[in-house]
């Protein structure tokens, strides 16, 4: 039998399975509805456990492993079918297709925001990227920002959730979770570190170095070639400078921005002096409720799911039934129950699509705990 010969009878053999999955995945949605009448959950682990013991015995060892992964391939496809029948009636459902029905509003041009630190922080040249005529206030540090927005001190917040170099912000991420707020815009802002210090200062008078803790990392090669030198870390770049200038001392340096420089009439003695030029940060724009606005693209979720084996992987291959491209996976360990983790996922979907829906509708039925943090377009 030649190549063609032997391709062919592939094709055949694909056509019959095709057509035995497409009756299979009809009995699924009989079950489906059977469930949904009898109020039954969807994953049922010992009707998976008998089937793929049934399929070992049928392969025997040589095919045994195969005929199992494709099983379970299987298995996820059903329960995500059936999880998306199931869910149709149910208010988060509703409140997705609601936000989605309406057109997108455009982003606002003015607005109130939250900023952590003083005036030239990052944060503050994330907020002019965002709007272009933002009300700034500044608060100490990022619980305050949420509190802000919480109670209605400023209609949005703005904070550094990921460095290329430094990597995620792990107390946004626990913050997010700990407040009932909404991302609704971000922005990818490039950060260069200067090395501020008082006029006419010099390197070798530089016997202390303030900054916020990330951008010391983030300049940690420039840092290990000076000697006698203490790294202290501060609240945030911009406090780091102001202090730096009120000082009036010449051995007090600061890395912070450029903008910094030019608010506390410090002087340049070294431009962009962290580890490697690619270093961007990406900010979030949070507000009190969600809101779609226009270009909206990106959707971040947290998930608490359990401490099972293979419950992240059934949680993983919803994304690969879906068809939906996963950006981001971040972990964090909760405080109060030991190895046990949230899980924080960013997913790249428009919001208008069947694929976005499905999947949303889908995870929120995976884990103990699933929150939706918003969808929003992001600013680079």
């Amino acid at each position: 039998m030649n190549l063609d010969e032997l391709r062919n009878k592939i094709d055949g053999i694909d056509n019959e399975i095709c057509r035995l999955f497409a009756e299979r995945m009809q009995v699924v949605t009989d079950i489906a509805l059977y469930k949904k009448e009898n109020n039954m959950v969807v994953y049922h682990p010992s009707r998976a456990r008998a089937v793929l013991q049934n399929i070992s015995k049928q392969l025997g060892p040589e095919f045994e492993g195969y005929g199992r992964s494709l099983y379970r391939t299987i298995f996820d496809l059903s329960e995500s079918y059936q999880t998306k029948m199931l869910s149709q009636d149910e208010d988060y459902f509703k409140q997705i297709m609601e936000m989605t029905s309406k057109p997108p509003m455009p982003f606002p041009k003015r607005a109130s925001v939250a900023c952590a630190g003083c005036e030239g922080a990052y944060a503050h040249i994330a907020a002019e990227r965002l709007f272009d005529l933002p009300e700034v206030v500044f608060v100490n540090g990022f619980e305050s920002v949420f509190r802000a927005v919480d109670t209605g001190l400023c209609e949005y917040g703005v904070l550094p959730i990921e460095n290329s170099l430094a990597g995620s912000v792990n107390a946004i991420y626990d913050l997010l979770g700990e407040h009932n707020l909404s991302i609704v815009r971000s922005v990818r802002l490039k950060v260069d570190h200067s090395l501020l210090v008082q006029p006419g200062a010099k390197l070798e008078d530089i016997r202390e170095i303030y900054s916020h803790q990330q951008a010391i990392s983030q300049c940690s090669d420039f840092l290990s070639t000076l000697k006698n030198v203490r790294i202290i870390p501060v609240e945030n770049t911009a406090e780091a400078a102001r202090m730096v200038a009120q000082s009036g001392d010449k051995t007090k340096a600061s890395l912070s921005s450029r903008l910094c420089a030019e608010l506390y009439q410090l002087q340049i003695l070294k431009n962009a002096v962290q580890n490697r030029d690619n270093n961007y940060t990406r900010f979030i724009c949070i507000a009190k409720k969600p809101q779609i606005y226009s270009g909206a693209n990106r959707t971040s979720i947290m998930m608490v799911i359990p401490n099972r084996p293979g419950t992240l992987f059934r949680i993983l291959s919803r994304f690969n039934a879906t068809g939906v491209n996963l950006v981001k996976l971040e972990s964090r360990q909760i405080p109060e129950r030991e190895f046990e983790y949230r899980f924080y996922f960013d997913i790249e979907a428009s919001v208008f699509s069947p694929e976005f829906l499905s999947v949303m509708c889908e995870l929120n039925n995976c884990g103990e705990q699933f929150k939706y943090f918003g969808t929003y377009a992001e600013i680079i």
